[in-house]
């Protein structure tokens, strides 16, 4: 399953993410400069948060809320080894059953719950972007 998309279009690639999505946990891979944060900052929107959703990169998580729900937005870019997330609590957010986005997820596997849905974007020569969603 996969989408084609121009970034113009990021909220049609946000809503197929989310339709595509049957855990909490979202795992969404692709180089430096894809996109990551911006899939993610749409996908909150559409969801319903009004806070301002920016890179987490140097607090690991940022939350957001929208009334009684909370999301969480996972940046692991800067950790240089897995372990490090368990000094934020990761496990337990990763099993509150609040949905928990994760960009550079693959610098914390082995700490990701057996089930969760991973998503690639894969940059295109013309610039448009490819959605995966990848067997897991």
């Amino acid at each position: 399953m996969q989408l084609s998309y121009q970034l113009d279009e990021i909220e049609r690639a946000a809503r197929y993410l989310l339709d595509q999505a049957s855990t909490a946990v979202i795992r969404i891979d692709g180089p430096m400069g894809a996109g990551k944060t911006t899939l993610i900052s749409a996908a909150v929107k559409i969801l319903g948060v009004t806070d301002t959703v920016s890179s987490p990169t140097f607090s690991l998580v940022n939350n957001y809320q929208k009334e009684n729900e909370v999301f969480y937005h996972f940046d692991f870019y800067r950790l240089n080894h897995p372990d490090e997330a368990l000094d934020i609590g990761l496990e337990e957010y990763l099993e509150s059953g609040n949905l928990c986005l994760l960009e550079w997820a693959e610098k914390v596997s082995p700490h990701l719950p057996l089930e969760y849905d991973h998503f690639i974007i894969e940059v295109q020569s013309d610039e448009s972007r490819i959605l995966k969603k990848l067997k897991h």
